[in-house]
């Protein structure tokens, strides 16, 4: 009876997210990425970095797909690659973001008082300072290696999420199962978890899906500025390295860039879809 039902609820879910046309395609391009970053190797002939591989600003052609930079690198194969990095920065640093404020936002809104207050004075604070010029102040102070490219925008992306989250908390412990949860005496933590987070879960799903391509997008900004991991290629290590070239070699930015675009795109797309399915208030709402 629960498979059956669980079932049902999937395809009620499946149902809701696909009246999105929007979000299927971005649900579709993210998954075609996905497969194209993990197989990348497979599809390129060259390393994203080796140099001299063929002609320099070579247009795109039957052997150069996207063509070619002044290094004389295959950009096709700086694409692939660079797809690696910026999914694996945005999912993981987003995570960490996501983790850090799920964790703040919801010990802020339950318990209120002193902690709220200094819970939210500490968020107040990390949304004051702007958070690429921090970014790059501490990439360059402890070193441009990719993982901490990862955390420093995970710890600078909580706040949103914390402050989301903690809004349904403070909304929904008044609620009248959490007023009966404590009357039957359910701890602290029990409540939380099983009665209040549940309820929270799609604002914590959706705003994580928009996280990604922020993370994404504050990566390419700091490979842009040249705080990135000097060993990898990016997309946006790629357009600063097309800067001079913009009107003679127009395909060194714009395959990168289209990259960026169509990724964070993609992403937005699939946020609006899951708040669509899972947003309580929307379920009993076609569009």
């Amino acid at each position: 009876m629960d498979r059956i039902s669980g079932r049902a609820a999937s395809a009620q879910l499946w149902r809701r997210y696909g009246g999105n046309k929007g979000a299927v395609f971005g649900l579709f391009f993210l998954a075609a990425l996905l497969i194209f970053a993990v197989a990348g190797g497979s599809l390129t002939r060259y390393q994203a970095m080796d140099t001299g591989v063929g002609p320099a600003l070579s247009p795109p052609g039957d052997h150069f797909y996207m063509g070619t930079d002044d290094l004389g690198r295959d950009v096709f194969s700086g694409v692939a690659y660079g797809a690696r990095v910026s999914l694996l920065v945005g999912f993981i640093a987003a995570m960490t973001g996501t983790l850090i404020g799920v964790s703040i936002g919801s010990i802020s809104g339950y318990f209120g008082g002193s902690t709220d207050y200094v819970l939210v004075k500490v968020s107040e604070l990390f949304q004051s300072v702007p958070r690429l010029l921090f970014a790059l102040v501490i990439v360059v102070f402890f070193g441009n290696t990719v993982w901490n490219v990862v955390v420093v925008i995970g710890i600078l992306s909580w706040p949103r999420m914390g402050r989301l989250v903690r809004s349904e908390f403070l909304r929904l412990r008044e609620s009248e199962f959490v007023v009966a949860a404590k009357a039957l005496g359910l701890g602290s933590r029990g409540i939380i978890f099983k009665h209040i987070f549940p309820n929270v879960l799609h604002v914590v799903i959706v705003t994580a899906s928009l996280d990604v391509g922020a993370a994404i997008i504050t990566e390419a900004a700091l490979s842009y500025l040249g705080a990135g991991d000097p060993n990898l290629m990016t997309w946006g290590r790629m357009i600063f390295n097309a800067q001079r070239f913009l009107r003679t070699a127009w395909w060194m930015s714009v395959f990168p860039g289209a990259a960026i675009f169509f990724t964070v795109l993609s992403l937005n797309l699939i946020g609006d879809g899951l708040n669509d399915a899972l947003n309580p208030r929307l379920k009993g709402v076609r569009r």
